[in-house]
């Protein structure tokens, strides 16, 4: 009976796939069903990555679904189902296509791909993508400070970086750092076993605790004028790869609520108190509604833009509004969720606490919803109110 009822996308919204998406998307469920929702509770409570997995997930073949012919709908539905079923393996999965091997397709040299490109989109290689820095965040166009020295034919990298996820042991990072000469910022695929490099894991997080985010220290770090990437010249191209994965995270913050929706309508048909199922008490089947409304409206937000996205008529005002209404919406839906299961809640065996605490990074990465509404105002107003 419950396998029945409508899902959270009330209206349709997959239906605007292919034929041929929609199979491989059911092809996705069925992996997820079986590979990753049976444990990733268990992966997140130890805090520790399914490095078993990666083959199997690398046999979806999905790696850049864009790259691949796929619609920028099919890609965000991909991102949305991962998170549904885990916002970690979710994460490790944008980290890695969609800011890697992407960065690999758009800057990278016929060299640079023909050397890497086939063995991280098959997983046989991981990567990670180095720009936050300790002290640089939302401002880190303007401040980085870590360093790239031009030295004959190599480049000298000093400085540090944050919160980069699969850091802890990806086998190359797309690392960004101030020309010392120019002042221009410029990419690196840094092998992160080169002497110099330092990793260290960030511990005790209360979010996405599966991905493994690391601190990285360059100290007088060597890398050749051939892993430099040539496509790279200012931040300008790092915005490229950001206005995509900006739009991947509101795609994320759908899927969070799809999970919450899942977890919570289920909670409430079959938890009984006062004789009958909390599901047939008015303020329950309420907030279920309002849960639902929220996803629908962010699937309504998302697929547009992917349509935008198809007629290459994306901007970052629109991907920053996706990115703040869609965490918004998200942050309301997965309280409302962890409310109707009560003090079961709060604990991971019920599923709600864990999508109840990643929901706190969707809502901060990617920029902050704070730094993103300020993008929006500036394109709404022609007044930019950054400090």
């Amino acid at each position: 009976m419950e396998s029945q009822l409508p899902t959270a996308d009330f209206l349709g919204f997959e239906s605007l796939l292919a034929g041929h998406e929609r199979e491989k998307l059911q092809d996705v469920r069925d992996f997820l069903a079986k590979e990753v929702a049976p444990r990733c509770a268990e992966w997140w409570n130890r805090a520790e990555f399914p490095h078993e997995i990666l083959p199997k997930l690398a046999g979806l073949n999905l790696s850049t679904p864009v790259q691949q012919g796929y619609s920028h709908l099919f890609s965000g539905l991909v991102i949305a189902e991962m998170t549904r079923a885990d916002t970690s393996i979710a994460t490790f999965f944008m980290v890695h296509h969609d800011l890697f091997v992407e960065a690999l397709h758009m800057f990278g040299s016929e060299e640079q791909k023909a050397r890497l490109l086939q063995d991280a989109m098959d997983l046989r290689i991981t990567g990670a993508f180095a720009l936050t820095e300790p002290l640089h965040g939302s401002d880190v166009a303007g401040g980085m400070a870590t360093t790239a020295t031009r030295d004959g034919d190599s480049w000298i990298l000093n400085g540090a970086k944050r919160w980069i996820g699969n850091g802890t042991f990806c086998d190359y990072m797309l690392l960004w750092a101030r020309d010392t000469e120019t002042g221009g910022v410029r990419g690196f695929i840094l092998d992160a076993t080169l002497p110099g490099v330092t990793r260290t894991t960030i511990a005790n997080k209360t979010a996405l605790r599966t991905v493994q985010n690391a601190d990285i220290t360059l100290t007088d770090v060597r890398v050749g004028e051939s892993d430099r990437f040539a496509g790279i010249e200012t931040f300008n191209d790092t915005r490229q790869l950001l206005l995509g994965s900006r739009i991947l995270v509101g795609w994320q913050a759908v899927g969070q609520q799809l999970a919450a929706f899942d977890v919570a309508r289920q909670y409430a048909v079959e938890r009984h108190q006062f004789g009958r199922p909390i599901a047939g008490f008015q303020l329950v089947q309420d907030q279920l509604v309002t849960m639902m409304g929220n996803t629908t409206a962010c699937l309504g937000v998302m697929a547009h833009i992917a349509q935008l996205q198809e007629q290459g008529a994306s901007d970052m005002p629109q991907a920053a509004f996706a990115k703040s209404f869609t965490t918004a919406r998200m942050r309301e839906t997965v309280a409302l969720g962890r409310g109707i299961l009560g003090g079961n809640g709060i604990v991971t065996d019920y599923g709600m606490a864990k999508i109840f605490a990643d929901a706190e990074a969707v809502y901060t990465y990617e920029g902050s919803y704070e730094i993103n509404s300020l993008i929006v105002g500036r394109a709404l107003t022609g007044i930019s109110a950054f400090a």
